[in-house]
This record gives structure tokens, sequence and C-alpha cells, in this order.
């Protein structure tokens, strides 16, 4: 079993307290992954090449940019050179006490480096290594290079995103590194629960080309199941019908109505009941079929009065209904500040400043917070330290140029 190291003296706690993450990641998806189990007090290493070699320097954003501060906090940071093999030595030495390694180099990368699973797992058997590749760590496109764009373009996303005829459209955040990111930490999680059954560790892969398709959910199942290739459908929902976005007399709203119930509810409160009975809205598929009419219907009553008026009468009747912000307006919303999606970050250098929250929530923990992301090595001496190297060998190690 993994030969557990005492760190409590850093301050952490949380649920994950007792894990150590070894943080090969960059960029996005990886990172994604690593930060929910920084966030939830684990112990997370993130190891970069020393400055002058750094083959990566300036992916992910500068690294006092809002990004880069946002997705790698509440971590220690350390310098390895792993193309050195006394770096590769130094890395095996932490693997030993380590619960997880996470990275997301092209496949292969790791085996050079000599820190391939088979390898690692003769060091340490219950080491958890996470993967995160473009594609898959074998198959025709492995070695490709892969980014969010790419996945979602070939997990199908963008021919379903936009304007009906509009021609493929990328949705606007990076949902395949996200996604890819979440399923990681996932799986990475089910790993170490099965460890405490089995003792061993094992090797956890995913893809941004995996994540994207299974993120298309029940779109995907529409083909797969009935062979239907669903087309763009803009702002309408595919299926539950009225469901989009709609005019109002100061903006525009969301409005969306599932099941026959909710439909009679909507159009109570636009002050047609009329609407509900006539012959080409009365059902679901009559709906769908006449959907241009029955939008431009609801869009002829919802202008005489305001988003906020529209949002009340709705909510209050059983309809679901909300405003469409920009993301000033998201975090000025009085709920959004209720849930907790800011999270303070205190800088040396760039000072107080938020982060985004967590989305779950537990109710006898809170996520970390306040530990900005640290500088390249800040932690080295440190962490070298509490894994049992002594203070001449990592003089001798920076000597060498090998940290």
């Amino acid at each position: 079993m993994t030969e557990h190291i005492d760190t409590s003296a850093d301050g952490r706690t949380g649920p994950l307290s007792r894990f150590t993450v070894l943080d090969l990641t960059r960029v996005r998806s990886g990172p994604t992954a690593v930060r929910q189990f920084a966030d939830w007090g684990a112990n997370v290493i993130k190891i970069e090449a020393p400055e002058s070699i750094d083959p990566s320097k300036g992916m992910g954003g500068a690294r006092d940019g809002p990004d880069y501060q946002n997705i790698h906090r509440n971590k220690r940071g350390m310098t390895i050179n792993l193309k050195d093999p006394d770096g590769v030595a130094v890395f095996k030495r932490l693997v030993k006490a380590a619960d997880v390694v996470v990275e997301n180099f092209r496949p292969g990368v790791m085996d050079r480096l000599g820190i391939g699973y088979e390898t690692l797992k003769t060091i340490n058997p219950a080491i958890v290594l996470t993967s995160i590749s473009g594609f898959g760590q074998d198959g025709p496109y492995a070695k490709r290079p892969g980014f969010d764009q790419i996945a979602q373009g070939m997990g199908g996303l963008m021919s379903i995103t936009g304007l009906p005829g509009q021609g493929p459209v990328r949705v606007g955040i990076p949902i395949a590194d996200l996604s890819a990111g979440l399923y990681a930490a996932l799986g990475t999680m089910v790993a170490l629960l099965e460890r405490d059954s089995s003792g061993e560790g094992q090797w956890v892969q995913t893809s941004l080309l995996a994540a994207m398709i299974t993120m298309l959910d029940f779109q995907g199942a529409r083909w797969l199941m009935k062979e239907e290739v669903a087309p763009q459908a803009g702002n309408n929902h595919p299926t539950s019908i009225p469901t989009g976005v709609f005019k109002t007399s100061d903006g525009h709203i969301n409005i969306a109505t599932s099941g026959e119930a909710i439909w009679v509810r909507l159009c109570n409160v636009l002050d047609a009941p009329e609407m509900a009975d006539k012959p080409e809205f009365n059902t679901g598929p009559k709906r769908s079929e006449n959907r241009d009419a029955v939008n431009d219907k609801i869009n002829s009553l919802t202008k005489d009065k305001t988003s906020a008026e529209w949002i009340a009468l709705m909510n209050e009747a059983g309809v679901p209904c909300g405003p469409i912000y920009s993301i000033d307006q998201v975090f000025a919303d009085e709920q959004v500040k209720h849930i907790g999606m800011e999270h303070p970050v205190t800088h040396p250098e760039l000072g107080t400043f938020n982060v985004s929250g967590q989305a779950a929530r537990m109710s006898r923990y809170e996520p970390r917070t306040g530990v900005a992301t640290p500088k390249r090595g800040q932690h080295t001496d440190e962490i070298l330290d509490e894994f049992g190297f002594s203070a001449e060998e990592i003089a001798d190690l920076k000597k060498r140029e090998v940290l």
C-alpha cells in the first residue's frame, strides 16, 4: 500500500485530505480533473519543468491571468526535469508515497519518460494513474494532437449547435476539456474506492473525444436506438415544445414547457387559455410539427411585458422561466451569491480576488478556499523534505539543474 506522508502542517482539511496527488497536467482538461481533488483538501503537488526547459510555457494562458489562477488554485508547486534520469528518479521516489498521478500528455510520452503505468505500479502497486488524451491511449487517432475544438467537431456537438442551416457552431466554453476533466476525476475517485477493497491501483483513462460523445446524451441515444440524426435547433429544445428564447418588452427570457400540464399553465399565464386546445397545438407531436407557429404566437404575447414581470408571473404559475444573463449579471444575481459561487483567494503579488466556486455542496465540509496558484517551484524544498530528501540531496539536485 501507499506509504502516506504527513502534510498536516500546511493546514489542509477536507474529505480528501488523506490523498496525495502528483499533478503533471497542463492547459485545461487535466487541471480540471486535479482541481476537484485540490478543492476538497487533497495534497496536490503541481510538478512543472524548470522554467529554462519548459516546452509548454504559455500553454494555459498567462500565469497571473484569471484562467490560470482559477484552475490551479489550492496546490503546492515544485519543479523536476523529467528529461533528466535523476529527475525521473526523484519523481519515482514521490510515487512511492503518492496515491494518484494525473497527466494529459500525448499517448506514449509517459513511457518515453520512463514513468508509464507498468513502471509506476512496480514502484507502488497502489498507485492510480489517470491519463487524459485527445482520442484515447491507442487506436488509429491516438497520436494526433487533441484540442477542445477538434473534439467538439468530431464528437458531433458542433453539428447540433447553432441556428438551423447556420453551419457548424462551437459551444462558448471548452466543454470537451471540462467534461473530460470531470470524467477523469470521477474515474479516479472510483479507482480509489475500489482500491479500498482490492489494495491495488489501476490505470484510469479518458479522452476529449470520449467525454464529448458521452455528453451528447439523448442526442447520441437517438441515433444509436432509432438512427435519428439530430439537426440544429437553435435556441429551441429538440423535443420539448415550446422551450426556448422569447422576446419581452425589454429583452429576452427563457421559457421551458415540458408536458401537457405545464403547457396549459403557460397558456393561462399568457392570458390565452384557448391556445391550449387549438387542434394544431393540443398535443406534443402537434406542437413539434407546428413549432414556428407556436413560438410566433407566444412571442406576440410576451412582448407586452418586461422580462422581470414575466419571470415573476410564470414562476408563480409553475412555468419554468428565467433571465438570460451576461457574465457580470450572473455573479450579481442574489441566488448565485447565496449558493456561494465565488471563492476569495489571496495572492502575494496580485492581492485578493475571487475565483469560481465548486458546484457540489456538502453538509459537513466546505471546499478549500484562499490558496492561490503557486509560483513555479515555490514549494520544491518543502515538498522534497516531506518526502525524505535531505538538505544536501536537494542542494545537489538544484546545483545540477535537476530541479
